[in-house]
């Protein structure tokens, strides 16, 4: 599937399922992105190979920029976001934005949530943006004791 978001020149975006096989570069991606909260080698393992789980990945030439991956719960006909990362040198170019709608689009649910830092404001803005709104917030959900909030987009 074509991305949506912007190309650097000489570059193309693609957004594509992602296997096992991205295991290091998903994991990479979890560090970089996520320093504080990166997932284990078993949850990034999990989240590439459990069922339910919707995994895509944003590939830029031939390195992966971006990843998001969605737990499906068919029975409450919701998904939450697990995570959603972007690489810092390919943020600013419309990928997550392409990540997260193409996410939407393969999900077949009624409403989709995700949580958030509230430090995180580039992630907060491109939620609103995407029309998600907030509906809780979950004291001191990270690790270092930092409150969530949640976001939610009925589709």
């Amino acid at each position: 599937m074509e991305s949506i978001a912007r190309e650097a020149p000489g570059s193309r975006v693609s957004i594509e399922p992602a296997t096992w096989r991205d295991l290091n570069a998903v994991r990479h991606i979890e560090q970089v992105c996520f320093p504080q909260d990166a997932w284990p080698l078993w949850d990034v393992i999990g989240v590439l190979a459990l069922p339910n789980v919707l995994r895509l990945k944003a590939v830029v030439g031939a390195e992966l920029a971006g990843f998001v991956a969605a737990d499906i719960r068919w029975g409450k006909k919701e998904a939450w976001i697990a995570t959603i990362g972007v690489l810092p040198a390919y943020r600013g170019r419309g990928i997550g934005a392409a990540l997260l709608n193409a996410c939407e689009q393969q999900l077949q649910v009624e409403r989709i949530r995700l949580c958030v830092r509230y430090s995180n404001t580039p992630a907060i803005r491109l939620y609103q943006q995407q029309g998600y709104t907030r509906i809780d917030a979950w004291r001191r959900y990270y690790q270092d004791g930092e409150d969530a909030i949640v976001f939610e987009k009925v589709i």
